[in-house]
């Protein structure tokens, strides 16, 4: 058996876990090679089970905004610890967490705790429909919701969906195992085309429930919104009596204090929450006008419920973080590391006669290989994902954990200090040199 324990523990994981990983891009199948099993993590760092170093760049995705295992954190979560792990009752942090995020983000009046992304994904779609239906057609009707291609709203069945043969037409399924007739009511267009959207509300306008968006997106790598694309979207929604979603798992608290709809000025329905929230424990929320959230249950006819919702031991981890970003000066400290780390690399990429370039908002960052930062879809489609493939695998033997994706997002967080952004620009510099062939 090879001496590699990240080898190792992949073989071993594959005999009982499909795929040898617990959510796919761990595996590392879109570049190639082994995973990395991470066995410890410390400021912005992790170490392998080989005990090598990486400086990390994902950042579990997101959460760790401030850097692994800050000691305010641990602090308090031993303390929410040793007064229990759950109870499957009321507690007061709960009610701390939603008084926070309420007072940090003006769209939402009231806000509703779950356990994860596609969790708050999926109840805030249902509320939609819910809150939607009731209000325009007596609780009768509107079942349609719109997504954009390349946005990614969790693994619930109506939101795996692919676009359909044409303009206006609905989506197909993109997993298996999802019927038809579920995605049958999801429009899939194209993100960052505001005409789009204005054919799709002049065709079906009285039957949308929802529109559902990134309002900067992650999950195609980093793409921002136009402010066309997003007032557009605003505007109809308002006029259709549909509901505007926002999903902000990964940009809430991420990219501004007051999350994507902060910097662009808008006020959506619904905002969807994780990630930062929970500082790395499973803690999300979805959350919005207090009309339409007081269609769930008990007060409404939308049901919802979680038994693991607001643990404590999370919501300790979470309101350490979001106490943590509220310092002063966090969030330009933080962009402009996120700016400095993104601007060496593309004069380091550039230097070395590649089309290369990068963007960053607050703590979220995209490289691309392309000659300039794309807006839509099909742009990031055109990236060379090859060699970005081989830039992984360069910066990866040189200490850097970049995610294993061409069409995933970075993060940076507080613990990446001058230092660490300029050996990562240094490893960079000498991974560019090893592929520009």
């Amino acid at each position: 058996m090879s001496g590699d324990r990240n080898q190792q523990l992949f073989e071993r994981a594959q005999q009982t876990i499909p795929g040898g990983v617990n959510s796919p891009v761990r595996a590392f199948r879109s570049v190639g090679g082994t995973p990395r099993f991470i066995s410890r993590a410390q400021g912005p760092y992790f170490w392998d089970a080989n005990g090598k170093r990486y400086i990390d760049y994902i950042g579990s995705w997101g959460p760790m905004i401030v850097g692994h295992t800050h000691p305010q954190v641990v602090a308090a979560m031993q303390a929410a610890l040793e007064r229990g792990l759950s109870y499957g009752a009321p507690t007061e942090a709960e009610v701390e967490m939603a008084e926070e995020i309420v007072r940090l983000v003006p769209s939402i009046e009231q806000v509703r705790l779950v356990s994860s992304g596609t969790e708050a994904a999926m109840s805030a779609l249902r509320l939609a429909r819910g809150a939607a239906g009731f209000k325009e057609n007596g609780g009768k009707g509107r079942c349609k919701i719109v997504k954009f291609e390349g946005c990614y709203h969790g693994h619930a069945d109506s939101l795996l969906v692919k676009a359909g043969s044409g303009l206006l037409t609905f989506g197909n399924p993109s997993s298996a195992g999802v019927p038809a007739e579920i995605t049958q009511h999801t429009l899939v267009l194209d993100y960052n085309d505001p005409q789009q959207l204005e054919d799709a509300f002049k065709a079906h306008g009285d039957d949308i429930a929802c529109v559902m968006v990134e309002p900067i997106a992650g999950n195609m790598n980093l793409v921002r919104a136009t402010p066309e694309f997003l007032h557009t979207m605003r505007r109809l929604c308002t006029q259709y009596g549909a509901i505007l979603a926002f999903d902000e798992v990964m940009t809430g608290f991420r990219v501004a204090l007051g999350g994507a709809q902060s910097i662009y000025g808008i006020r959506p329905d619904l905002t969807v929450l994780g990630k930062v929230i929970g500082g790395g424990m499973p803690v999300a929320a979805f959350g919005g006008r207090k009309d339409v959230m007081q269609h769930l249950a008990p007060l409404g006819g939308v049901y919802q419920a979680g038994t693991l919702s607001g643990n404590p031991i999370a919501v300790a981890c979470g309101m350490a973080t979001l106490r943590l970003i509220q310092q002063e000066g966090f969030y330009d400290r933080l962009s402009a590391q996120t700016t400095r780390l993104v601007d060496g690399m593309t004069v380091a990429g550039r230097a070395a006669g590649l089309a290369f370039c990068g963007d960053a908002v607050g703590g979220m960052f995209g490289i691309y290989f392309a000659p300039q930062v794309p807006g839509t879809y099909a742009q990031i489609m055109d990236t060379d994902k090859n060699r970005f493939n081989r830039f992984f695998h360069a910066m990866l033997d040189r200490g850097v954990y970049l995610a294993p994706s061409a069409y995933e997002a970075g993060f940076v967080s507080a613990a990446h200090d001058p230092a660490v952004v300029d050996a990562t620009v240094a490893a960079a510099r000498e991974a560019f040199a090893q592929i520009a062939d």
